[in-house]
């Protein structure tokens, strides 16, 4: 069977920045540090953090005043920022600047003094952060058909950086035939890594049989990817490890895809690979789309610290 190791996978910038600016938090502070909700969605970054103490919360008032407190890479809602505050907590913000960008524009479009709207998942600790920028004036919608249901004009409307880039366009443009005066971003609010990762899927997959999409079942980019493969017509997986593979999935496969989500460390990817080669006689292939040069800086509070404690 010939695997196709698909890159770009795993990392993406904003989830190295977060893990990096952890483990240098767990450098500079006294144990424990807190962080308000999984540094990133997944498993395995989130259960080696919690082995070496650190603690993730999921409001405000389980951390004691005075400690230390991360904001995870899916940013928070401002009133999460003014109760650290009140606590007087030495807050880290971790937040992906492309998810810092979201919350910025639903900022300016609410300032026009109309509702905005938000295409994304409830429930999403991306989508909560960014309701919570103009409570009770912005709607989130998921569908085409729920933007038929909309009444209001919009100022504008934005995206959650983690969604599938073909369901997105299908509702952004119902948006604009609907609202045509209501303001969008200067540029896509999907993230480049996202969309990177779906279009390596559907450049593979024509001839391919099987996908494999590695990642946690609470990371949305991990379940787009595994939407993709499935909407190119592939039998797809998806799984955390190597534990959870089925080797009956490959009886009768010429090519498997094999990619994962922007939170899954390469070592885990790895493993997986190890495991399919130790059952299935395999010919590996790296097939490379793109290659992705986006770094972003340690948050600015840490490179303060970094640099008066010389690091």
């Amino acid at each position: 069977m010939k695997l196709l190791l698909l890159s770009p996978r795993g990392f993406c910038a904003g989830v190295e920045m977060a893990v990096q600016a952890l483990e240098r938090a767990l450098e500079l502070f006294p144990p424990p540090v807190y962080v308000f909700h999984q540094i990133v969605h997944n498993r395995h970054v989130v259960s080696a953090f919690e082995s070496r103490g650190v603690v993730f919360v999921e409001s405000v008032e389980e951390v004691p005043f005075g400690a230390t407190l991360l904001f995870s890479a899916h940013g928070v809602a401002p009133l999460v920022r003014e109760q650290s505050a009140r606590r007087r907590l030495t807050v880290i913000d971790a937040t992906c600047p492309l998810v810092l960008k979201v919350h910025n524009e639903a900022k300016r479009f609410a300032a026009a003094g109309a509702g905005v709207i938000l295409v994304g998942h409830r429930g999403h600790d991306e989508v909560i952060g960014v309701e919570g920028e103009a409570p009770g004036r912005i709607t989130v919608v998921e569908s085409v058909e729920e933007v038929d249901r909309l009444d209001e004009p919009p100022a504008g409307f934005v995206t959650q950086t983690t969604l599938s880039v073909t369901e997105t366009r299908e509702i952004v443009g119902r948006l604009r035939e609907r609202f045509p005066s209501a303001q969008v971003p200067p540029k896509d609010d999907i993230c480049y890594a996202t969309e990177n990762r779906q279009d390596a899927l559907r450049r593979a997959a024509k001839g391919a049989g099987l996908a494999i999409v590695i990642g946690s079942a609470n990371s949305s980019n991990t379940t787009r990817l595994l939407e993709t493969a499935t909407g190119c017509g592939l039998a797809a997986h998806r799984i955390d490890s190597a534990t959870e593979l089925d080797f009956t999935w490959f009886a009768d496969v010429a090519t498997c895809i094999l990619t994962a989500g922007a939170s899954v460390p390469e070592p885990v990817v790895q493993t997986v690979i190890a495991a399919i080669a130790a059952h299935v006689d395999v010919e590996i292939e790296e097939r490379q789309f793109i290659v992705e040069t986006q770094h972003f800086a340690l948050p600015p509070a840490l490179q303060s610290l970094s640099r008066s404690q010389g690091r």
